[in-house]
């Protein structure tokens, strides 16, 4: 399991030694790669790696205009890799870009770089981005909108949100988040956000809206863990709400966090309902751990230094790491880690 280590080890390392306000591109262009090669070329690790090799198979001798069953960008890609003959590791090696990528942007955004980098690893690199492969694509594609949204530019992000859904359709419920912008130009917002996301809805979810309601809600479909990762989330957005005020006096846009930390409340509340169904909401409120760690030195600065805070920080997102790898019921899938480049 050193490879995981390893991962982990490098942010976290120039978290505690070499983070500052500069942008340099270098050691992002690095670690980008190396997180891309160790995502892209897994081989056979993950829970779901039969099943994602299935999706592959059942595009074999299919023209890119044929007819479409499931979420439609992530078959074009299939049906791609299958053209080019990249196999499963060409659509893997893709996917682990776009959602390297995304994290990349969203990170460099941030007060602490390196450290919201770290804070993604044991949990949105380890298990979603080695395991759930269209969801981490979305994610990644929702990292990289939040980044622009921070920015302000709306457009940019319902643009990367909509691609995010054609990944997997579960991303269209990030679009009303645009909404809470700034206070300017609200209702042009919400008159684009209602018909995006009503055309987004059916064209892509409304067909499969009663199988999905189905299987979540009324069989109610349990995810392990869910509540563990909603309550990771939900620490989260506690710490943002203790130190609220502060935070929208430093941070622009704060109201784009302050609901999602409102979701994330609201989740744990939801969890025991539907578990499955929280747990797949919950995962694209994950930028939300990302974003507070990496402020919070500066926002407890007054309470303790912010190298003790970043430290605690790191012991305890080692500490899920090593509490995933050695105790989860589904980290074998994931163990050993095997790379395609050296089998």
């Amino acid at each position: 399991m050193w490879p995981y280590w390893l991962m982990f080890s490098i942010p976290a390392f120039a978290a505690l030694s070499t983070e500052n306000r500069e942008r340099s591109w270098g050691p992002w262009i690095a670690l980008g790669l190396f997180f891309t090669i160790c995502i892209g070329f897994r081989f056979h690790v993950g829970g779901d790696w039969y099943n994602y090799q299935k999706l592959y198979e059942l595009e074999i001798g299919r023209a890119f205009t044929d007819p479409i069953m499931g979420d439609s960008g992530y078959v074009l890609l299939n049906r791609l890799m299958l053209h080019l003959d990249w196999k499963i590791y060409g659509v893997n090696l893709v996917c682990g870009l776009i959602f390297t990528c995304g994290l990349t942007a969203f990170c460099r955004s941030l007060y602490r770089p390196w450290l919201g980098f770290a804070v993604a690893v044991p949990y949105l690199v380890t298990v979603v981005a080695m395991g759930y492969t269209r969801q981490s694509v979305a994610l990644g594609l929702i990292f990289w909108a939040l980044a622009y949204l921070e920015k302000g530019r709306f457009v940019h992000y319902v643009l990367l949100v909509s691609a995010a859904t054609l990944f997997h359709k579960t991303a269209v419920i990030m679009i009303p988040l645009g909404m809470f912008l700034y206070r300017q130009g609200w209702l042009f917002r919400l008159v684009a956000v209602g018909l995006l996301t009503f055309g987004l809805w059916s064209a892509f979810v409304a067909q499969s809206s009663e199988h999905l309601w189905n299987a979540y809600v009324e069989q109610q479909m349990q995810s392990q863990g869910a509540q563990i990762r909603v309550a990771m989330n939900f620490v989260a957005a506690v710490c943002l709400l203790v130190y609220w005020k502060q935070w929208k006096k430093v941070y622009p846009n704060a109201l784009l966090w302050f609901w999602m930390s409102l979701a994330a409340v609201a989740c744990v509340v939801l969890v025991n309902f539907a578990s499955t169904a929280i747990d797949r909401i919950s995962l694209y409120l994950a930028p939300l751990q990302v974003v507070v760690y990496s402020r919070l030195p500066y926002l407890a600065r007054k309470q303790r230094p912010p190298e003790t805070t970043v430290q605690w920080i790191l012991f305890g997102y080692g500490a899920v790491l090593f509490v995933w790898l050695n105790f989860a019921t589904h980290a074998r899938y994931w163990l050993p880690y095997r790379n395609i480049l050296f089998e």
